[in-house]
C-alpha cells in the first residue's frame, strides 16, 4: 500500500534535484549577477526552491488523487503544509539576509556583516515559521510562548555569561566601532585583524598569520580598543634617524625624502600623502630626526619599514652620509 506513495515521493526529488542543478547551471552559465544587487538577492533566495516545489506536487497528488487510509492522507497533509510553510520561510529567510547586507554595504557607515547577525535573523524567522506549522497542527502555542516566558528567567540566571556574550556581540555590531577586517589592539595587549564576531566570541588573527585570537565578545566590550582602520586605513609611521653633527642638513633631508618615496612607490603605491622629515634635536652623539612615512594599510607598514631602513643604510653610506655610534668617553682621575 506505500509502495506507490513512495515512489511517487522519490519520483518527484528525483525531477526536483534535477531540475534544481539544470537551472543553477544555467543561471551561472548565461547570467553574470553580481554579488550584492536584487538579482543575486533573489537567485540566492531562490535556490533549492525547485526540489520544495517537486516535494509539495508529488505530496498533492498523493493526498488528492490516490486512495490511501484516512490516517496516512492526514499524516501526508501534515507533511505538505510543513513542507510549504518551511519552503516559504526558507525564502524569507534568505531575502531578509540578503537585502539586510545589501544595505550594510551600500550604507555610509557600513554595519559589520558578521555570522552573528544571520544567525539572529534566521533564528526568528525559522521560529516563526514553526509557531505556525504548530498552529496548524492544532498545537495552542499561547501555552509554549507561556513555558518559554517562565523558562527563559531560569535560562537567562543560568546562562548569564552566554547571554553577556550574545549582548556585547550585538553592541560591537550595532555601534559600528568595530567591522571585519578592522586591526585593533584591546587594553588587555591582544591585537589582530578582526575575522568574524560570533553570539559567543570574537575572532581575530595577529599580523603574523600564524595564529588565530578567539576572544569572548564581553572581554572587547569591555576593553579598550585601539582600532587602526578608523576612521580611516591610512596610518602614519614614525621613522627615529639620527646623522653626524658634520653633515649637511638640507642634503640629508633631500636625500631622505628620495629615498622614502621610492621605497613607497614600489611597497605601497596606494599611499597619497608624501613623507616628511622633522629634526627634532641635538642628540648625545648625532642630530636627531624623524623620518614620517603613511602606509595605506596596517600591515604594509612592517614591510615599509623593514624596506626604507635597508634602502637609508645603503644610500647613506653611497652619499658618505655618517649614522654615528653612541660614544661614551671615559676619563681616568688621576689619583691623590
Amino acid at each position: 500500500m506505500l509502495a506507490i506513495p513512495c515512489c511517487i515521493l522519490i519520483g518527484s526529488l528525483t525531477a526536483g534535484i534535477a531540475v534544481n542543478k539544470l537551472v543553477t547551471r544555467r543561471i551561472r552559465t548565461h547570467l553574470s549577477i553580481e554579488e550584492g544587487t536584487w538579482h543575486y538577492v533573489f537567485i540566492n533566495a531562490l535556490k533549492g526552491v525547485p526540489i520544495s516545489l517537486a516535494l509539495v506536487v508529488g505530496l498533492y497528488w498523493i493526498v488528492n488523487t490516490i486512495d490511501i487510509p484516512e490516517p496516512l492522507t492526514r499524516l501526508f497533509s501534515y507533511i505538505l503544509f510543513t513542507v510549504i510553510i518551511l519552503s516559504i520561510t526558507r525564502v524569507v529567510s534568505r531575502t531578509i539576509n540578503g537585502v539586510v547586507a545589501m544595505h550594510i554595504e551600500r550604507s555610509d557607515r557600513p554595519l559589520p556583516k558578521t555570522t552573528l547577525l544571520s544567525t539572529i535573523l534566521t533564528v526568528i524567522i525559522y521560529a516563526m515559521g514553526v509557531l505556525v506549522v504548530l498552529q496548524y497542527y492544532g498545537i495552542s502555542i499561547a501555552p509554549i510562548l507561556t513555558a518559554m516566558g517562565v523558562g527563559g528567567m531560569a535560562v537567562a540566571l543560568a546562562l548569564q555569561e552566554t547571554l553577556a556574550n550574545i549582548f556585547s556581540g550585538l553592541h560591537l555590531i550595532l555601534s559600528k566601532q568595530l567591522r571585519l577586517g578592522d586591526y585593533i589592539r584591546l587594553s588587555t595587549g591582544e591585537e589582530g585583524r578582526v575575522t568574524d564576531i560570533t553570539w559567543r566570541f570574537t575572532t581575530i588573527v595577529p599580523a603574523s598569520g600564524s595564529n588565530m585570537v578567539v576572544i569572548p565578545n564581553q572581554k572587547i566590550a569591555s576593553s579598550n580598543i585601539t582600532n587602526f582602520s578608523m576612521p580611516a586605513l591610512d596610518m602614519t609611521i614614525s621613522i627615529p634617524v639620527g646623522v653626524a653633527y658634520d653633515s649637511d642638513l638640507d642634503f640629508v633631508e633631500k636625500v631622505t625624502l628620495e629615498v622614502a618615496n621610492e621605497v613607497i612607490a614600489r611597497v605601497d603605491s596606494e599611499v597619497q600623502q608624501p613623507p616628511l622629515v622633522r629634526f627634532t634635536a641635538f642628540g648625545e652623539s648625532s642630530i636627531d630626526f624623524n623620518v614620517i612615512l603613511h602606509s595605506s594599510n596596517f600591515d604594509h607598514q612592517f614591510l615599509l619599514k623593514h624596506e626604507f631602513i635597508k634602502a637609508l643604510t645603503r644610500r647613506y653610506r653611497e652619499e658618505g652620509i655618517d649614522i654615528p655610534y653612541p660614544i661614551r668617553s671615559i676619563q681616568q682621575l688621576p689619583q691623590v
